[in-house]
């Protein structure tokens, strides 16, 4: 109990304290973006770091050679803790924005802060703007910017077992020209999810996979690929999971 009131604690100091950074962000985006980008990914990267130091949170990262440096990719993984999140973003080489679901909207100054991340925000009861969604990450990773999702749609409750899979989140990378990475993230549940409201000390792996090219794909490749793209994240994870 006393690591996730240390973590809240946190979370809210930076938050508020963060407003004058905001502010400064906001104005340094008028005048050249990319170094916008850049302290932002910076800023939030040391926020999340000093988050997963606080919850004890010891992470191998495995297959990040795999990772193209020359493009955007769209990293598809499973999800079973709000810690994915952070523990990804730290390890990811450009901007990056997330996909996440809508109801993230109502939460002041963290909503800002995505927004500068270039995350995107999914309403999942409304197919016309889910469609709006999926092409603004198109354009987002046309112009440089990595995009990751979790398919399942919302966090996997259940240890060592996988959701069905959103195929159509997989159609941004086939539009945008740029490669899949599937992502197997082993034993994140153990860490806040599985004992609410404690936090403990855990061991998490993530493996990257290597690249999936949809748009270089044959018509029955791209049929199976997100069959192709679960199976891949599924044999990454039990392997994994035997390293614990």
């Amino acid at each position: 109990m006393f690591r996730f009131l240390c973590v809240a604690f946190f979370v809210i100091l930076f938050l508020v304290l963060s407003i004058p950074l905001l502010i400064a962000e906001w104005i340094l985006g008028k005048f050249d973006m990319d170094k916008k980008n850049k302290s932002s990914l910076a800023i939030v990267n040391w926020a999340f770091r000093v988050c997963l130091w606080i919850a004890g949170t010891r992470i191998t990262y495995l297959g990040e050679e795999r990772i193209p440096s020359d493009t955007a990719v769209l990293y598809v993984g499973n999800h079973r803790s709000y810690f994915d999140i952070l523990m990804t973003y730290v390890r990811v080489p450009r901007p990056t924005g997330y996909i996440a679901k809508k109801e993230m909207l109502r939460y002041p100054l963290l909503v800002n802060w995505m927004k500068n991340l270039h995350c995107l925000f999914l309403d999942r009861d409304d197919l016309k703007a889910g469609m709006k969604t999926i092409l603004a990450a198109v354009e987002k990773m046309k112009s440089g910017i990595s995009i990751c999702i979790f398919p399942e749609g919302t966090r996997n409750k259940t240890p060592d077992t996988f959701l069905p899979f959103h195929a159509g989140s997989l159609k941004i990378a086939d539009r945008a020209k740029c490669p899949i990475i599937p992502m197997a993230i082993v034993n994140a549940g153990d860490i806040f999810e599985d004992h609410l409201p404690r936090i403990k000390k855990t061991k998490v792996i993530i493996e990257y996979g290597e690249p999936l090219w949809p748009d270089r794909m044959d018509r029955e490749e791209k049929k199976n690929l997100n069959d192709t793209v679960v199976n891949e994240i599924k044999r990454m994870y039990f392997k994994n999971k035997e390293l614990l």
